[in-house]
């Protein structure tokens, strides 16, 4: 079970504690994806890891139910244990960003490399896969996509941000997508309370992209949502070697409250206006100038 699955457990187990479902309420992948705004393979494989626990049973009719709530309070007081497959990971990323790793390998190169087993390294590639950033060859061979590898470039991402992501919001076919977006400031606001103090950097990276991209989705905008989709891939390598500053990521999160709320509001003028504001502020934080 990858890292995030693992944690994704401990929530659903803490959600059902927390909540005090009854046993034989369902859980389905659809609203717990849509809930922890992931996608429904970690939720599938957390709610097995669930099943296997006692905490959930088969529902009649397919899916998950809650079992044993009493399971779930003893697991959601645990602590998930580290099996080191995000560290390993971020090496990954650090050594292609480095030029470390040529663009096409096999698993067996990167087996000897990492001193990983084969299906910690499989599951690894897969996520890489579904990140965009990684494609498998016939066989065993993986083949690294183009990223951002120069913080030249990485500027440029910020530039093209602050065009598209404002004019997205102004899109006269613009429709709002309430339910996502409330899910993004209902997380939002807990980052600001305090819990930005305890998500790693790749989970507040996917997080916060999530957020942007669910904005610019509502634009309709084919062109503006696939566009802030490649970027976001591109430029994932560089934001994980990123040291994060909590305090100033915090503000940032607080300026995505603002703007959610403005959007939330029918206000898309002054929400392109705030989103504008938040890109020219960030892209010199990330990536200042030589």
């Amino acid at each position: 079970m990858t890292q995030i699955a693992s944690t994704l457990a401990h929530e659903i187990a803490r959600l059902v504690h927390a909540e005090r479902l009854a046993p034989g309420e369902p859980l389905t992948e659809r609203s717990l994806a849509e809930r922890f705004l992931v996608s429904r393979s970690p939720i599938r494989t957390a709610l097995r890891e669930l099943q296997r626990a006692g905490v959930l049973a088969a529902a009649e009719r397919g899916g998950f139910k809650v079992a044993d709530p009493s399971a779930a309070k003893a697991l959601a007081a645990s602590t998930p244990a580290p099996d080191g497959g995000e560290e390993v990971y971020l090496a990954i990323a650090r050594d292609r960003l480095a030029g470390e790793i040529p663009d096409r390998t096999s698993e067996n190169e990167l087996l000897r490399r990492y001193g990983i087993t084969r299906p910690r390294l499989q599951a690894l590639l897969r996520r890489m896969s579904e990140e965009g950033w990684a494609e498998r060859l016939p066989g065993h061979g993986w083949r690294f996509l183009p990223v951002l590898t120069s913080m030249e470039t990485y500027r440029q991402s910020y530039s093209f941000r602050q065009a598209i992501e404002p004019a997205a919001l102004l899109e006269p076919g613009f429709t709002l997508n309430r339910p996502v977006l409330e899910r993004h400031l209902e997380q939002q606001r807990r980052f600001v309370a305090g819990e930005i103090l305890e998500i790693s950097a790749v989970r507040l990276f996917e997080t916060n992209s999530e957020m942007h991209e669910a904005i610019a989705e509502c634009s309709r905008n084919a062109f503006f949502i696939e566009s802030l989709r490649r970027v976001d891939r591109l430029r994932r390598l560089i934001e994980y070697q990123q040291q994060v500053d909590r305090e100033q990521a915090r503000q940032r999160c607080a300026e995505h409250v603002h703007i959610l709320e403005l959007v939330l509001d029918g206000r898309n003028g002054e929400a392109a206006e705030a989103m504008r504001q938040h890109l020219s502020a960030l892209g010199p934080l990330k990536a200042p100038a030589p």
